[in-house]
């Protein structure tokens, strides 16, 4: 029988998972698999499994925020997921960050999914081993990466990024940036937290690769071809990581 929402089944998901935000996302990452067999596409769920140099490998999408997130993450796992990556876009609270990769060692817990699974004093913190395999991959293919911890929210428009509403409201998000500055915040997003606590909890190896394509608040944003082509790395990244890790355990 098949999941209830992404609609997979032990025998058409990998234990390898690289999770996407973005659904249109998963056709570039399809794009680069050898054999690619189509799952299903219900909802913000798009859904692939195919091999990339041999190594089975599904690739999914989330959609936007925790709850649909924790969701992905219950329903791979259900089919036998072992290791998770979720790859996707952050907003860099640098200058110097715009086009590079984001990898955390943790996050802040400010969504508030992964509350409704463990106490909020439990860590959101990423598999070490992923992470070092990721940070080596980014520079074997000649970018460049910060380590550091995220903080994940659930409000966009309520706490990153004005909007005609919060301007009429009187809405000033100056004093988040502020604070995560002040706390050494690398970048800001909306589901890795919850995906790294729900992983670790599961006994799955997580991690996050981001690739920053926003500044505070968008005040600096990479926009076509050079978007494209980031976005199109971050999706070989993600792969040859998987790869490496493998590579790393046979």
């Amino acid at each position: 029988m098949s999941t209830l929402y992404m609609g997979g089944t032990p025998e058409t998901i990998s234990k390898y998972v690289i999770f996407s935000g973005d659904p249109w996302r998963v056709e570039v990452l399809k794009k680069y698999l050898d054999d690619p067999q189509d799952v299903a596409f219900k909802r913000e769920f798009n859904t692939y499994t195919g091999t990339y140099k041999g190594i089975p490998v599904t690739v999914t999408s989330t959609g936007i925020g925790a709850p649909s997130a924790a969701i992905a993450m219950e329903e791979m796992y259900e089919c036998g997921m072992e290791v998770a990556v979720r790859m996707g876009t952050v907003m860099g609270l640098q200058d110097d960050m715009l086009g590079k990769f984001i990898i955390p060692l943790a996050a802040m817990r400010r969504e508030s999914t992964s509350k409704t699974y463990v106490d909020g004093t439990y860590p959101a913190v990423a598999d070490h081993e992923l992470v070092n395999v990721m940070n080596d991959t980014v520079v074997s293919m000649g970018a460049e990466y910060f380590n550091g911890i995220n903080c994940t929210i659930d409000g966009f428009y309520t706490e990153s990024h004005d909007s005609k509403f919060s301007k009429e409201f009187g809405r000033d998000l100056s004093p988040f940036f502020d604070e995560l500055r002040k706390l050494r915040i690398t970048g800001c997003d909306m589901e890795s937290a919850c995906m790294l606590t729900v992983g670790r909890l599961m006994g799955v190896k997580t991690c996050v690769l981001t690739m920053c394509t926003v500044l505070e608040n968008l005040k600096e944003v990479l926009a076509g071809q050079a978007r494209t082509d980031a976005e199109d790395l971050l999706c070989r990244v993600a792969l040859e990581g998987i790869y490496n890790y493998d590579k790393m355990h046979k």
